[in-house]
């Protein structure tokens, strides 16, 4: 008779045991922890047709955003598992960035741009990554990503807190790699302070207001259609209609919608809101700019993107886009 009970105890013990094991692993609808690109300790947020994959070993990125398997997100498998080991020479990752300005005058902050981050899951397709408190800026930045239930909605929210004794001023600064050799359009500012609507940078420290002719610099409709690598790479605009778009060879179109703010400054060197910045034909870096803030000590700032993918033939040339019939699809369907 003992030794049935104890026999019953320990089989008891061993399934509450297993179902512990298998609570621990349970996570929130639409969330999983998963190793990918090399990197373990990434989270996943999916639906029935969007997967994300948040990656906290290399700067806080995002490694994948796609829809029905076609990733929008550059990745470089050169790339794959690398992390920052202190007084090594670091990599400019790949994926999906983040970062802070302004550019030319912030400390350099390597623990934040390549450092190792905090992944949390934080609710049904929702998850959050923390930096380090980074001593060389006086901040920490925390990003919370939030999937739409059913659709390709991705929410970006960046909160910059101020660690610091001293009043920090600051922007979010999106850095996005998205698939190369696409066409980006945007709407540009009808009373723009630049005579062509955009500015080039380069070559060394030029920013050029009057930017030679392109075929692959199309203006159209009141819209620039950029479709390839231009002699200049990088390009800014003062354009305050809170959008941009860029079509991938795999016929996605991939939106971004964020706040503008005309009465507030914008303080990166051309006091610009939106950046774009070609390499060959491997990426492009699909950059809106948030505007200054002046941060107090223990205060925070937020700044939030949405991101959506959309279905969307690849028109093959630049002059084959409709800027209009872009525009409407965006206030369609990226809401």
């Amino acid at each position: 008779m003992m030794e049935q009970f104890c026999r019953v105890l320990m089989i008891t013990g061993l399934m509450v045991f297993l179902c512990n094991q298998v609570l621990s692993q349970t996570t929130p609808e639409g969330t999983a922890w998963v190793s990918s690109y090399g990197y373990s300790d990434c989270v996943k947020l999916f639906n029935t047709v969007t997967s994300v994959i948040l990656e906290p070993n290399c700067g806080g990125r995002v490694l994948e955003y796609t829809l029905n398997g076609e990733n929008a997100i550059y990745i470089n498998p050169e790339h794959d598992g690398w992390t920052y080991q202190p007084g090594e020479r670091s990599i400019d990752p790949c994926g999906g960035r983040f970062d802070i300005g302004p550019e030319m005058t912030i400390p350099r902050h390597t623990d934040l741009w390549v450092g190792r981050w905090k992944a949390e899951i934080t609710g049904k397709r929702h998850a959050r990554l923390t930096s380090v408190k980074d001593e060389a800026t006086g901040v920490q930045l925390i990003r919370e990503f939030k999937l739409d239930r059913d659709t390709s909605h991705l929410t970006c929210k960046q909160t910059i807190k101020n660690i610091s004794k001293t009043t920090k001023q600051y922007y979010h600064w999106s850095r996005t790699f998205a698939a190369g050799n696409g066409i980006f359009i945007v709407p540009l500012n009808p009373e723009s302070r630049f005579p062509k609507g955009y500015i080039t940078f380069g070559p060394g420290p030029v920013m050029n207001y009057g930017p030679q002719d392109h075929p692959n610099i199309i203006v159209k409709d009141g819209f620039l259609v950029v479709a390839g690598t231009p002699p200049q790479p990088q390009l800014a605009l003062d354009s305050y209609d809170g959008w941009m778009a860029y079509m991938t060879r795999n016929n996605l179109l991939f939106v971004k919608k964020f706040p503008m703010y005309p009465d507030r400054v914008y303080s990166d060197m051309a006091a610009t809101t939106v950046v774009i910045w070609y390499y060959k034909d491997l990426m492009c870096e699909l950059e809106p700019m948030g505007p200054r803030e002046t941060i107090k000590p223990g205060k925070s700032a937020s700044y939030t993107e949405g991101w959506w993918l959309i279905p969307y033939d690849f028109p093959g040339s630049g002059e084959n886009v409709d800027p209009a019939g872009i525009q409407i699809l965006v206030i369609e369907k990226a809401r």
